[in-house]
């Protein structure tokens, strides 16, 4: 079979995705392959579908244990020979996988990159006839990302000794990372690589200058209630305080960081795969390995760490491709808090430098005055038109020329030294007597008292935003004392001008109000489907979304199929998930079901099951013969299944199928079947 026929009859679905089909084309080929795709853009299929078409075992490296178990509870569900050798496997899977190797039906196995370190392996693997390696979450090789995995680095020796093409994919790698996966994966040879676009058009990007955050998050998430969302915080504590908060205010809440039992952090994310609508306070830890396609909103309490984790994080909502929402708060001392993390850390002063730019690249997000979109997109290299979608879109910053108080600032800093932090050069500007400005003789400077023309308030968000453009930097020599960087120096000398936004400080906005997943009157079917739903993953102690996602539930309730055949039409509903899974929901929709034979069912949705039913009356006519008085006859509904997939038949070829004595009988009735489509 090919890879389009697998990917109907196994998972259910009529066409690719934009951009897989290339993907898939290149890694069955037997090409060295890196793709690069947008979170949820749908990565997995991408190998998934060439490990079924190819002949032999293929190998999937993959950082996280609990993503490898759902992923191979998924391919199973799907009726996929799939395992995973992990630490977290019982002896009794490990044993199953071992003898499904052996045995060679197992198509696809899941390894976590430590198991590369064990002695033998490489030898397993070639005995196994593994015949390509997938790599997932490839930018965990880079050594200076924040999600580097040291073994990551064994995968190149394995693809060289075993002599076996290797796909690699990715959702987030910039230039620099892209050059390190192709030197440490592919030896330095260029592989058929695939840049498949960073937009994710379905979600609203917006930030907001911290203006009593508690209630900024409380806010945003009153108007998405009922929905699942992830609020990423900066602290351990503040995961714990924020969900008691969000809890207090009648939402279902749970927090998440890597300070908890393993046990306690394992039952959260088994919570959130199976519950509807369960907020998670998390740190960064809550990570990688959250697969969950109905995340509907992600909000940051503080500034992410880089754009690349702003990217990936907000990445976990939307990835069914409904509509989804994002909002980061944000203000000046997140800004000190990130600089001061990278001049502490202990990378060379080249790393500490492309840090700050990734940090840069973030904040000049932050401070965007036209459409976020652009922004995001172009760090990565795309050019984009204005999104009309993201809070900048939606209502445009009102902007002012910033250039003379931005110089008024510049000048107060350095006049005082580069010695003190904005709250006491905004004393300096506003002609503040205070008794600090007084000991060291502040008053007499030429800058004192000259920015008059401007509130505290208003001087705070300039800072912030000169913070933020990198033209003033904490130092941490200096106790976070601001200094001017070389960015500054044009303005400074007249050379440049800048714009500032006049309206930074304000409460962020709730958003438009929560669209309806469905109409009116098909909600209350598909909160009925959810429900069986979360019945049959709790029975199988599995995430919600291996039953079946969102998505095709909402196509269940729109269409409300009334049989197997029009329930195998839905999208995601592949032949083996409509044997488990078909009648369940049936019932739920229809009420009574029929049974339909198993050969049947298999052809279920396809035209092969109309032509069985029309095959199936007119041998319920000539049973006994035409004239009603003969033998009684009739094929098996196996032999039947055969018949009606015929392409193309003749007499002869249909009396070698089913015999001469059934042809006798049956023949002309099938053939007339058959030649009328």
């Amino acid at each position: 079979m090919n890879a389009a026929t697998f990917l109907r009859d196994v998972f259910g679905f009529d066409a690719f995705r934009p951009g897989q089909e290339e993907i898939v084309d290149a890694v069955t080929g037997g090409k060295n392959t890196l793709a690069i795709m947008p979170t949820g853009g749908g990565k997995s299929l991408c190998f998934q579908l060439p490990a079924l078409v190819r002949d032999g075992v293929t190998v999937v490296i993959s950082p996280l244990i609990a993503l490898m178990r759902d992923q191979v509870r998924g391919l199973r569900e799907s009726g996929v020979a799939a395992g995973a050798l992990t630490s977290g496997n019982t002896q009794e899977e490990t044993d199953a996988v071992w003898d499904a190797l052996t045995d060679g039906t197992l198509k696809l196995l899941y390894m976590a990159p430590e198991r590369l370190a064990a002695g033998g392996i490489t030898q397993m693997l070639h005995r196994a006839n593994v015949s390509l390696i997938a790599v997932d979450e490839a930018h965990c090789v880079s050594q200076w990302g924040h999600d580097f995995r040291p073994d990551y680095l064994r995968i190149g020796e394995l693809r060289t000794a075993l002599d076996v093409p290797l796909a690699a994919f990715t959702a987030t790698a910039d230039a620099e990372t892209q050059q390190e996966i192709v030197q440490k994966l592919f030896g330095g040879t260029q592989p058929a690589t695939f840049l498949r676009g960073f937009d994710r058009p379905n979600i609203h990007l917006a930030f907001a200058v911290k203006d009593g955050p508690r209630n900024q998050i409380l806010n945003f998430a009153a108007a998405r209630k009922g929905q699942s969302g992830i609020v990423y915080c900066g602290t351990r504590a503040k995961t714990e305080t924020l969900a008691k908060a969000l809890a207090e205010a009648g939402h279902p809440t749970c927090h998440y960081h890597g300070g908890m039992e393993a046990e306690d952090r394992r039952a959260v994310e088994t919570r959130f795969q199976q519950e509807d609508g369960l907020i998670v306070c998390a740190t960064i830890a809550f990570g990688m390995g959250i697969d969950k396609p109905d995340i509907r909103w992600v909000a940051h309490a503080d500034l992410p760490k880089s754009i690349e984790a702003y990217y990936q994080e907000i990445g976990r909502a939307g990835r069914d491709g409904d509509p989804a929402e994002t909002l980061t708060l944000f203000g000046p001392d997140d800004i000190r808090y990130r600089r001061q993390q990278i001049d502490e850390g202990l990378a060379p002063p080249e790393r500490r430098a492309a840090d700050h730019g990734r940090l840069n690249a973030l904040l000049g997000l932050a401070e965007a005055l036209h459409c976020r979109r652009q922004t995001l997109l172009g760090y990565f290299g795309e050019e984009a038109q204005p999104c009309g979608h993201c809070d900048l879109c939606d209502k445009p910053a009102e902007v002012f020329d910033g250039t003379t108080p931005v110089r008024m600032a510049l000048s107060a800093a350095l006049r005082a030294d580069e010695w003190f932090g904005a709250g006491h050069l905004i004393d300096i500007l506003l002609g503040n007597m205070t008794d600090k400005i007084r000991q060291r003789g502040h008053d007499s400077l030429p800058t004192f008292g000259v920015g008059k023309d401007y509130d505290k308030r208003q001087w705070q968000a300039i800072f912030r935003q000169m913070m933020g453009h990198d033209l003033l930097r904490p130092d941490r020599e200096r106790h976070g004392a601001l200094r001017m960087t070389e960015h500054a120096r044009p303005i400074l000398r007249g050379e440049a001008t800048i714009e500032l936004r006049r309206d930074t400080i304000r409460t962020a906005k709730t958003g438009p109000k929560v669209r309806m997943l469905v109409s009116e009157d098909d909600a209350p079917l598909l909160s009925a489907l959810k429900a069986k739903r979360r019945y049959l993953a709790e029975q199988a102690n599995a995430p919600a979304y291996i039953i079946f996602n969102d998505r095709t539930l909402i196509e269940m309730a729109e269409r409300k199929p009334r049989n197997l055949d029009e329930m195998a039409q839905i999208g995601g509903v592949g032949a083996k998930k409509l044997e488990s899974y078909g009648k369940d929901f049936l019932q739920v929709i229809a009420g009574a079901v029929e049974d339909m034979h198993p050969a049947r069912r298999k052809l279920a949705g396809r035209d092969a099951g109309t032509t069985y039913d029309r095959l199936l009356a007119a041998q319920a006519e000539l049973t006994r013969g035409p004239n009603g008085t003969d033998k009684p006859m009739s094929c098996s509904a196996g032999m039947l299944s055969k018949v009606a997939q015929l392409h193309q038949p003749d007499r002869d070829m249909l009396t070698r199928m089913i015999g001469e004595k059934y042809a006798e009988r049956f023949g002309d009735a099938f053939l007339e079947v058959l030649e009328a489509g």
